[in-house]
């Protein structure tokens, strides 16, 4: 499958599951406060691996027929990551405390005898992140799956720090899979990711009109996978580079807003606001 045809259908997929799933989501359940206050539904980025899951199985049945091996190592790496992150993503969604922020305020909970959902998402994750390396890249030795886990573990986060606004995330998690794209001459092993990007695009709109928020379940697994898709096509040495980019932000982001940084740079300000809701 194509990278064009993998985002196409991964955007089919997101709408179908939306306008499926869209009652579960109106339930109290899932009701929260978004930045400005407005009651609206979170977690909805469960959609989207839903839809992940959803095309990968339908990819399996249509290849048994002709003899198809199943899943390869990329594809089998991101059904973990899906199942995964969305778990522990879900649980932060519908338990989480918003008491305890950053990984400073989740670590100082441990010696208190607190396991915070924050803390629970940040080891799952990394637990999650090992296991989908290591079955994306079964021939690596043991530095490098510590290397791409981490990195994959932190593009989870990452994305998820950037989800302070409607429709953040997605657009610059569409940004980077351009990039990416772009520097790999559209490999093939981009595919899955590109279903997940996909059916995020899918719920941009309703995500800027606030209808809904991705959440974690989201937000995690958009980084997540495009941390898993550089670790599925890039060079070691791209690889590492990349880990120290994301390792960077994410430090940084103890100290620094992220908001504050867009809203000082024009450029910046004007994508994040396109297609917001001003009202």
């Amino acid at each position: 499958m194509t990278v064009l045809l993998a985002t196409v259908v991964g955007f089919l997929a997101g709408r179908l599951v939306w306008l499926l799933v869209r009652p579960v989501f109106s339930t109290a359940i899932f009701s929260r406060q978004n930045y400005r206050g407005r009651r609206i539904a979170t977690g909805a980025g469960l959609v989207l691996g839903i839809s992940a899951l959803a095309v990968e199985a339908a990819r399996v049945l249509l290849a048994a027929p002709t003899g198809g091996r199943g899943l390869d190592p990329a594809r089998a790496g991101l059904v973990v990551l899906v199942v995964g992150l969305c778990l522990v993503g879900l649980v932060d969604d519908l338990a989480g405390d918003a008491e305890d922020r950053g990984f400073r305020g989740h670590l100082r909970a441990l010696p208190e005898g607190r396991l915070t959902t924050g803390a629970l998402k940040l080891f799952g994750g990394g637990a999650v992140a090992v296991l989908a390396v290591s079955l994306a890249r079964p021939d690596e030795g043991f530095g490098f799956l510590l290397v791409d886990a981490a990195l994959v573990a932190l593009a989870a986060n990452l994305g998820n720090l950037f989800d302070r606004a409607p429709g953040r995330t997605i657009k610059l998690s569409g940004l980077a899979f351009v990039v990416l794209v772009v520097a790999t001459m559209a490999d093939r092993r981009l595919a899955g990711a590109a279903v997940i990007v996909g059916a995020a695009l899918a719920l941009l709109l309703e995500d800027l009109h606030e209808r809904v928020m991705l959440g974690d379940t989201g937000a995690n697994l958009l980084g997540g996978a495009l941390g898993l898709a550089v670790v599925a096509t890039a060079s070691p040495g791209a690889r590492l580079a990349v880990l120290g980019v994301v390792a960077i932000l994410n430090g940084v982001s103890e100290w620094v807003s992220f908001s504050r940084v867009i809203d000082a740079v024009a450029p910046l300000r004007a994508l994040d606001r396109a297609g917001r809701r001003t009202t």
